[in-house]
């Protein structure tokens, strides 16, 4: 493994997409030919995943494809979907068994990303006059129903970080556990807070990207374009404890991933998503806390301070402003307390 993880990344979804190809149709393999330069791997990978649960659908419970194996589907039987086909394999989607007995079930969102690979997929087929129609636009969209925002309110984020200096709350094994990695944590989980970085771009960073001269350091974010982020001086000491105590580990001069695992190599999303979860359980038991919920914490306090939403959507990644609004339930919330009682029955 070197030491870009992100091209490390990219190289491991393109060999499990590769792999997933051998037991797709022939024809899949000119769709994500033809979509590389406009998609990253990992776009790529979620598309065969969809098409291929798509496909065993087909095989396993459309009339027309009864008695065909997965390989053998042609563009001709491709030709030959309606609009019902599909929306028969999004209401499955509510609820089915995989060849292993698990089952399985797709939120709206779950569904809407699958209709969203099957439109690509016919789209661009169509494009190509490889298919008479493109179905799959005739087909709506399951209607998202807005999920509330969570996020910490200043009491609940002291009592995050508190937790996690202190390890107040845990029990005796769980300390003697932790106690070794929380100045480690800490300093993961006061950058979440101070700069809203995704956990993705947390994981992917490299000592060499932190630069305390400027209190700033150079992220990764999605499509590959790199920006330079700055956080403040509680940060900056927070991280500057934590390089010190990562110096004293028995880390391999090579590693140069900032946040290291127990195994002193680069951490893995799974486990950074999980250590904020175990503070948090302590912290703010009543609220799931991820680390995109402190995302949110940080575009909310933001915002209250900049009032300028496109200032948070250039500092958050976001190439649509409006999907940073969404951020903001929580604001709108504020304001419809604050003008309670402002109407009065009587006057005095």
């Amino acid at each position: 493994m070197s030491n870009n993880y992100y091209l490390d990344r990219n190289r491991n979804n393109m060999r499990k997409l590769n792999e997933m190809l051998a037991d797709l149709p022939a024809f899949c393999s000119v769709f994500f030919i033809g979509i590389q330069d406009t998609t990253t791997p990992l776009t790529r990978l979620n598309y065969a995943v969809d098409l291929k649960l798509f496909f065993n659908y087909l095989v396993t419970y459309e009339t027309a494809f009864y008695g065909k194996e997965i390989k053998s589907i042609t563009m001709s039987d491709i030709d030959g979907i309606d609009a019902q086909t599909i929306e028969r394999f999004l209401a499955y989607l509510s609820y089915y068994d995989k060849d292993n007995g698990e089952v399985f079930t797709n939120s709206e969102r779950g569904k809407l990303r699958k209709l969203s690979t099957l439109r690509a997929f016919f789209k661009y087929f169509f494009n190509k006059d490889m298919l008479k129609a493109n179905v799959a636009s005739k087909v709506k969209s399951p209607k998202l129903h807005e999920k509330p925002i969570i996020r910490l309110e200043p009491q609940e984020t002291a009592e995050l970080l508190y937790s996690c200096e202190t390890l107040n709350g845990f029990s005796e094994h769980q300390k003697k556990y932790n106690d070794k990695y929380k100045i480690r944590d800490n300093a993961i989980i006061s950058l979440f807070l101070t700069t809203g970085i995704r956990v993705s771009e947390c994981v992917g960073l490299n000592v060499e990207d932190i630069n305390f001269n400027l209190n700033s350091f150079r992220v990764t974010r999605k499509g590959g374009n790199q920006v330079i982020l700055y956080f403040g001086e509680d940060t900056a000491e927070i991280l500057k404890h934590y390089l010190a105590w990562r110096d004293t580990l028995n880390a391999p001069k090579e590693e140069r991933a900032l946040f290291l695992s127990s195994r002193n190599k680069r951490m893995m999303v799974r486990t950074m998503e999980y250590l904020v979860k175990k503070y948090a359980l302590v912290a703010t038991p009543l609220k799931h806390i991820t680390p995109h919920k402190l995302r949110s914490t940080y575009g909310t306090n933001l915002y209250h301070e900049t009032n300028d939403i496109y200032i948070v959507a250039e500092v958050l990644g976001h190439k649509d402003v409006n999907t940073t609004k969404k951020h903001y339930a929580a604001i709108d919330d504020d304001v419809r307390r604050s003008v309670a009682g402002k109407v009065k029955l009587k006057q005095d």
